[in-house]
């Protein structure tokens, strides 16, 4: 695949692709924070590795297996681009939390607005010291307003709850639900909160392979 020219935003990062955003271009009201999802803008986060039940954790095992066998393709990115995801937000770091990682976002499973975790909206990958990158995670994500007016509460996912980002954010979308899971780099901090201590993005000079 040839090489292609991508523009580093390592604190600041440009919007979806308009033609991605049919939907969203309606939705850029605020939304109200509801009481239930955890503050994406939480960057301290309590390790989920403690007290937890023998359900959680084998609700946790349950849905990183899900994700893994969903994603392992993915490890070669050529094949996410296949099946229509596609690079935005740069590479998004925290100043103070690690960071995100490369987004790999596929449009038509955003607009869908159905959560299913075979099929994550977004796929996360590291950059690596040899130029190359390294399948990490999975993201799901859903709108807030879209959500919101079919259902009651925040989306859960096998026990997940999602964390909700208030608009405007540094993504420049309208708020939204969302649950990381570090499926394929263990984060110490737990396997859904929103930041990851051990990933960087460093090694990323703005290009893609």
């Amino acid at each position: 695949m040839s090489t292609r020219q991508i523009r580093t935003m390592n604190v600041r990062v440009r919007q979806f692709p308009t033609q991605y955003f049919v939907i969203a271009l309606a939705l850029l009201s605020l939304c109200p924070l509801r009481a239930l999802a955890q503050d994406g803008h939480s960057h301290t986060m309590t390790s989920q590795r403690q007290e937890l039940t023998p359900d959680q954790r084998s609700r946790t095992s349950a849905l990183i297996k899900i994700v893994r066998e969903s994603t392992e393709r993915y490890k070669d990115v050529s094949a996410a681009e296949a099946d229509g995801y596609a690079l935005q937000f740069g590479c998004v770091s925290g100043p103070d939390s690690g960071a995100m990682g490369l987004h790999f976002v596929n449009g038509a499973l955003v607009n869908a607005g159905v959560i299913d975790a075979t099929r994550p909206q977004i796929v996360i990958y590291e950059p690596t010291p040899n130029g190359g990158l390294r399948l990490i995670g999975a993201d799901y994500l859903v709108l807030a307003d879209a959500w919101d007016k079919k259902n009651q509460g925040a989306p859960e996912l096998m026990g997940q709850l999602f964390h909700y980002f208030e608009a405007p954010n540094r993504f420049g979308l309208p708020a939204f639900y969302t649950l990381h899971v570090w499926a394929w780099k263990d984060n110490p901090n737990g396997a859904f909160v929103n930041w990851h201590p051990n990933v960087s993005c460093e090694q990323f000079g703005g290009q893609i392979p």
